[in-house]
């Protein structure tokens, strides 16, 4: 049985995730007490409808105090050796405030915040914070749309989120921020720029003329080898370590030529060695 659970920051995408789970064949259940976690997971293992083979559930803030009930849930299930991943979604405060703002939502926490959804964001994420330092997958949904959000999620787990680790190549630019679910970011701005080539300016690194360009020079040859290097020897340490998730991002200005050009060929080579890895294109799309 898949058992995951859907937690994270109020406005970060967890009603949306929930909705791509349901997309993918999970059985979703919304706001469950997380008192209540160990016993429903105990539930579906017994059941034998095979909907139950594959559960997600969203426990949050909006439980209120019995929140630290979760822990409690959780070390029920990993003393009796029940298999779960914890799927934590993250933003930016300021993003999480303008969310509010726009959707004309009251965040959980504004009464015992007096009103105020800034106090209650900065509050929610204390509360969090060893949620988070639990989880197995963290996506921050900053910067994201819901489509992208959709592709992450889809590409996570619409295979068999009980395998091992799972290796996510992240290309992104340096202009929109540092993803901040990265656990290894290369900075490739010190590689020629196909931006400055009229006829390559508005094409992207998917594209053969990009990626040819940026690797025809013998620095990018040479970072690609150590980059290589480099992952191929952190990885083994990652799964000994018991890592769900390794996201590997490689950031350039804008996001769209060295980046995915990089990510590229570090996901090729992911690829062919056997290892469970999906890649994606954060700012590929942005101006």
């Amino acid at each position: 049985m898949e058992f995951i659970i859907i937690t994270g920051l109020s406005g970060a995408g967890k009603s949306v995730a929930m909705r791509n789970m349901e997309d993918i064949g999970y059985y979703c259940v919304d706001n469950i007490p997380p008192m209540l976690v160990s016993t429903f997971y105990e539930l579906c293992e017994k059941s034998s409808d095979e909907r139950m083979k594959k559960i997600a559930v969203v426990t949050d803030i909006r439980a209120g105090d019995v929140f630290d009930d979760l822990f409690e849930s959780l070390d029920k299930l990993r003393a009796a050796d029940k298999k779960y991943k914890i799927l934590f979604l993250d933003a930016r405060d300021d993003v999480l405030l303008r969310r509010f703002k726009e959707t004309r939502r009251k965040h959980p926490l504004n009464e015992i915040s007096s009103g105020s959804t800034e106090d209650a964001v900065r509050l929610e994420r204390e509360v969090l914070m060893p949620v988070k330092a639990r989880a197995d997958y963290v996506i921050d949904t900053s910067l994201l749309s819901q489509t992208q959000l959709k592709e992450r999620i889809t590409s996570l787990f619409l295979g068999n989120a009980s395998l091992g680790l799972t290796v996510t190549c992240l290309s992104f630019g340096f202009k929109y921020g540092l993803p901040s679910e990265a656990d290894l970011v290369f900075d490739v701005r010190c590689l020629p720029n196909p931006f400055y080539i009229p006829e390559l300016k508005h094409h992207t690194g998917l594209d053969s003329c990009v990626y040819e360009y940026v690797m025809k020079f013998e620095q990018s040859k040479g970072y690609a080898e150590r980059m290589i290097s480099l992952v191929d020897y952190s990885l083994p340490l990652y799964l000994s370590e018991g890592k769900s998730q390794l996201v590997i991002a490689v950031g350039c200005t804008g996001g769209k030529h060295r980046s995915v050009t990089l990510t590229r060929v570090l996901y090729d080579h992911i690829l062919e060695t056997g290892q469970r890895v999906i890649v994606h294109h954060r700012d590929i799309r942005k101006d």
